[in-house]
Formats: structure tokens, C-alpha cells, sequence
């Protein structure tokens, strides 16, 4: 039946108690002014909630009218603390939060696990946080979904592309992506650097992202391959830094939510 995944970051990156945790997310929801229809696709960041929650809050505030649609998430995310090439499932049956387990999508996994650069590696997914920080928001937001976990290490646009294509599905399935902006910059330059960057998502640039323009990069890119290959557009609905939301401006990280509508 394979394991559950515990939380690696809860009461580090956001509460562990229940309670608190569910009235945190709900208050940067209800801060939450983004408008707009029910997107196919997001980016958003993934740091402690004190700092990049109110962002993330811009983009999950728009599934609030899907609760009973969305059925399925694929959620792709950058490898912060082990080195692979690929992109790695997770043999769990459920990952655990604080708000309660919420169970792997094997279809999804029996249909990926052979496209190039999948495999099954959980040592990818034991530490990593740039996954683990969206449940909450997405057990929030959605009534009852199964999760498509995947970590991205050293991955091509097209391998994460073709991915991305195989579990696009129709409105039962979101695909979310994680990734933060800029790091350590002074306020001034992460914003120009970010605003920079914030434009060439926008505009679906080919030539890809760096790991300095956002350590997500490889998702991003992979994202961005399947958005042009369909015809679609990216809009950008919040770009802050840690400057803006808590801590210093002389060293910021810069986060954004991004936003892929699909008539």
C-alpha cells in the first residue's frame, strides 16, 4: 500500500498544530483582492508562509469557486536539498499535513513513470519543502483531490514539458508550480531583477530561465514550453519580496504568482 509522507517543514515554514495552521491560511485567503476566472495552471512560491504566504494567497484565492471541480493537482517543484537528474515520484500512497492526508494520484504515476527522466525516488521528496508548503493552501481551497508529486532535478523544458502534456486533463486537473524569484538581493535590485524576470514569463521567451532568475526554473521552463505549445498566455498577479511582506530589505527573496487562464 506504500507509506505515508510526514511533514518535513511544519512548525518550521508554517504551524504544525492544526488549528493554527487552518486560521493562517484562511486569514492570507481572506486578505487575498485577485479576481479573475479559475486558472488551468499557477506558479507560485514556496518560503516560509510569514513571508511568500501572502503571495501564494493571490493565486489560491482564485480556485475558491472550483472547490467541487478540481479533482486531481500535478505539482511540479525544484529540488532544494538532493542532486538527480530527472524528475522523481514518490512511492507513498498519501502525503500527511497538519490538516490530515491527502492521497497519491497512482493513475497519474502509471501513466508517467515511463516518459524520459521519470523515476521513483523518494529520497527527492523526504526534505523538500518547495512541494510540501502548498498542501495546505490546496487542502483549503479544494474539497477533496488526489496530488501528483513531483520533484525536478536537473530536467530538460521538454522532459518536464511532456509531463506536463500527458496529465494536462480538462478542468478536473491543476497543475501547479513552484518556484521563488530572485535571493539575497537588496530590495531595489530583486525588484528590478524580479520585474525582469516577471517579463520574460510573461512574454513566453524561449531562451530559458536561470537558477538566479528563480530556483524554479526547470519547472518554470517546462511550464512555459506546454503554454506556447498550446497557445496559451501567462499573466502575472503578484510580484512582492520578503521586503514587502516580513524582514530586512538589504538581503530579500522575491516571489510571484503567475497565473495560465485556458478558454
Amino acid at each position: 500500500m506504500g507509506t505515508v509522507r510526514q511533514p518535513a517543514v511544519a512548525g518550521l515554514f508554517y504551524p504544525a498544530q492544526a488549528a493554527l495552521l487552518q486560521q493562517e491560511v484562511w486569514q492570507y485567503l481572506q486578505q487575498a483582492t485577485t479576481t479573475g476566472p479559475r486558472p488551468k495552471a499557477l506558479v507560485v512560491p514556496h518560503a516560509g508562509y510569514v513571508y511568500s504566504g501572502p503571495v501564494a494567497a493571490s493565486a489560491y484565492h482564485l480556485l475558491q469557486s472550483s472547490a467541487e471541480t478540481i479533482k486531481r493537482v500535478v505539482l511540479l517543484g525544484p529540488s532544494h536539498r538532493v542532486a538527480f537528474s530527472g524528475l522523481a515520484m514518490s512511492s507513498a500512497r498519501a502525503f500527511h499535513t497538519p490538516l490530515g492526508d491527502i492521497p497519491l494520484d497512482s493513475e497519474a504515476h502509471k501513466t508517467i513513470r515511463d516518459l524520459p527522466g521519470v523515476r521513483e525516488f523518494d529520497r527527492a521528496h523526504e526534505e523538500e519543502h518547495s512541494l510540501e508548503v502548498h498542501l495546505p493552501f490546496l487542502q483549503s481551497v479544494l474539497s477533496s483531490f488526489t496530488l501528483a508529486p513531483l520533484v525536478v532535478g536537473d530536467a530538460t523544458a521538454e522532459e518536464v514539458g511532456q509531463v506536463l502534456e500527458t496529465l494536462w486533463g480538462g478542468e478536473e486537473t491543476l497543475i501547479v508550480v513552484s518556484s521563488d524569484l530572485s535571493h539575497y538581493h537588496d530590495y531595489e535590485t530583486a525588484r528590478r531583477l524580479d520585474m525582469a524576470t516577471t517579463r520574460a514569463i510573461e512574454s513566453l521567451q524561449k531562451e530559458p530561465l536561470q537558477g538566479e532568475q528563480a530556483c524554479g526554473c526547470r519547472p518554470i521552463n517546462g511550464l512555459l514550453y506546454v503554454v506556447r505549445k498550446l497557445g496559451l498566455s501567462i499573466r502575472a498577479i503578484d510580484v512582492r519580496n520578503s521586503g514587502d511582506t516580513a524582514g530586512a530589505r538589504d538581503r530579500v527573496v522575491g516571489y510571484g504568482a503567475y497565473v495560465i487562464e485556458q478558454p
